[in-house]
């Protein structure tokens, strides 16, 4: 974690502005047609980080393996109090961590094995951690518990003497508990360097999304705590506790990011406080396990985490959206299948097309609305538009197009972009979906380019960047920003992996591109609005020779409810 906090005073004493330290770590690490942002430019494989945290001395509280035994269907998260809520047990929250945090499959080839997550994950190094925060449930004693998903199970790392355990329950609604969220920047810096803790941030989006899919798929409410500071998320995970990270290298420290407030009821707002003190003076153990037995110090990284460190804010109220159609899923398959068969393709076919509906469809499920996840997790409105090449979608014309996720962006978006473009809305698009064709032609060969090369972005049905409205963002709200608007683009990208799946097709997440080079295509200059993340969907090729596995197989004994 950060040596001195809030990026607010420097070692000299005086008062450092937090906002140019992020705007130029953003700056300085873009990828450029003639250069990429600073990295060994090697995998030293022998400091290669262990991607899985334990806390040694901690009791375990095993976990059944459950998710097979819900049915609740993909297309049922979408139509709100259509998923009848599961009782808040620990069978229903071993199902939550599982769908959201656990392993989805083991990847074997030429005797090696890698382990594969629900959550995705840059390069799947894995850098966030999971943390359940409960009041006394059945079979669970109130207290703070870290999510081991190597053997899914939780350790507990703090218990509370029973006068705490009410006045840890009377600070949270009835039937509901906490999910904590957390980054170790060194698994992705390993293999990224600088650019790594802009990895991390989509990593934590994408984690945010997948505890809320889950427990959609539960029929819970889940609600990002996000006026609460960084000093007290950290306590609540216990990652302000020194003496049980000693001997652990302070890269291999966890950096807090999220709260989330998971709810067998509905949910109009948060809570006012957290209780913090109690969680301090509970009874904790275990001690963290060393990662790596050597780093790389990458200076930037740590001066971005200090200076988008969050201080306490107020709760910015409900969350004003334009009114929408419903949505609509033709997806029947359970939420737990598709969301444990997602996976990052490695190749696509370069052939096969999409429908036009099915393309609308999985646009129109980026668009919040009310009760429906996962951004109704979320405490703001829409923040991240989208650019569109479009390559095989039948009914479409190939071309660039741009996805408005809020009306209130277009006259600042059109001024700031090419005056040549078309802003042409295709005629069978649905109304409410603000798609704007900006130039017809084959754009193949310039996805590929702007995404490092890379021809999965072009051999898909489509694929896009994440256009944020950022520098305004980051000046009006805080340094903190930086990070919200990375979460953003990882909630974007979960969605778009599950529609794939649910399509049918498949898709990847791409962190690896010229940031520059797509704003030129834009016509976009300064900062004013950034690209953030890439995104690809077709359908896939697979690898022959990789080996998959079951997720748990390796376990002695089955554990099922």
């Amino acid at each position: 974690m950060p040596s001195r906090r809030h990026g607010a005073v420097s070692e000299s004493g005086t008062t450092v502005d937090p906002i140019p330290i992020v705007l130029s770590y953003h700056q300085q690490t873009k990828h450029h047609l003639d250069r990429y942002a600073r990295s060994l430019g090697y995998l030293d494989w022998a400091s290669q980080p262990d991607p899985f945290r334990i806390f040694k001395g901690a009791m375990r509280v095993e976990l059944p393996l459950a998710a097979d035994g819900l049915t609740t269907p993909y297309a049922d998260l979408f139509t709100p109090l259509a998923v009848p809520s599961q009782p808040v047990d620990l069978r229903s929250i071993a199902i939550l961590f599982e769908l959201a945090l656990g392993l989805s499959a083991w990847k074997e080839f030429n005797g090696n094995r890698w382990a594969l997550r629900c959550n995705p994950s840059s390069g799947n190094l894995h850098p966030t951690e999971g943390y359940a925060i409960v009041p006394a449930l059945p079979h669970l004693e109130a207290g703070v518990y870290h999510y081991a998903n190597h053997d899914h199970y939780l350790e507990r790392r703090c218990f509370q003497e029973e006068g705490a355990v009410a006045e840890l329950a009377g600070t949270m609604p009835a039937d509901s508990f906490l999910v904590g969220l957390s980054s170790i920047h060194w698994r992705e810096a390993w293999k990224y360097g600088e650019r790594a803790f802009r990895y991390c941030q989509h990593d934590a989006g994408h984690a945010i999304a997948t505890v809320r899919y889950a427990a959609a798929a539960l029929g819970w409410s889940a609600l990002l705590l996000d006026s609460f500071s960084d000093d007290d998320v950290a306590v609540m995970m216990g990652l302000d506790r020194a003496a049980d990270f000693a001997g652990v290298d302070p890269h291999d420290r966890e950096h807090p990011d999220a709260l989330i407030l998971v709810s067998r009821g509905p949910m109009s707002a948060p809570p006012r406080e957290l209780p913090v003190e109690t969680i301090r003076a509970g009874h904790w153990a275990g001690q963290a396990n060393q990662l790596s037995p050597s780093h790389v110090d990458w200076e930037m990284i740590d001066d971005v985490a200090e200076a988008s460190w969050k201080l306490a804010t107020d709760w910015p109220g409900p969350v004003e959206l334009a009114p929408l159609p419903p949505l609509s899923s033709a997806c029947r398959v359970s939420a737990a299948t598709l969301i444990r068969q997602r996976r990052s393709c490695l190749a696509l076919d370069g052939q096969t097309p999409i429908p036009a509906d099915t393309f609308y469809r999985m646009l129109d499920h980026l668009l919040p609305r009310p009760e429906v996840p996962p951004w109704d997790m979320l405490s703001w409105p829409p923040q991240l538009h989208a650019g569109i090449f479009v390559h095989r979608v039948i009914g479409l014309a190939p071309g660039l197009y741009l996805l408005e996720r809020d009306q209130a962006i277009h006259d600042r978006l059109r001024a700031a972009m090419r005056p040549t473009f078309l802003w042409d809305q295709p005629a069978d698009c649905p109304r409410h979906l603000r798609l704007y064709c900006l130039m017809q032609g084959d754009l193949r060969r310039t996805a590929q380019i702007v995404s490092c090369h890379q021809e999965i972005a072009s051999d898909g049905a489509f694929s896009l960047g994440m256009i944020a409205d950022f520098a305004q963002t980051i000046r009006a709200k805080g340094a903190w920003w930086y990070r919200r608007l990375f979460w953003e683009a990882g909630v974007l990208g979960h969605v778009l992996y599950l529609e794939a799946e649910a399509a049918g097709v498949r898709s990847t997440g791409i962190g690896c591109y010229f940031d520059d080079s797509f704003h030129e295509l834009l016509g976009l200059t300064g900062d004013e609005f950034q690209d953030l993340y890439h995104f690809t969907v077709g359908r896939p090729v697979d690898d022959p020779r990789l080996m998959t596995l079951p997720p748990y197989a390796h376990l002695r004994r089955t554990r099922t409810v």
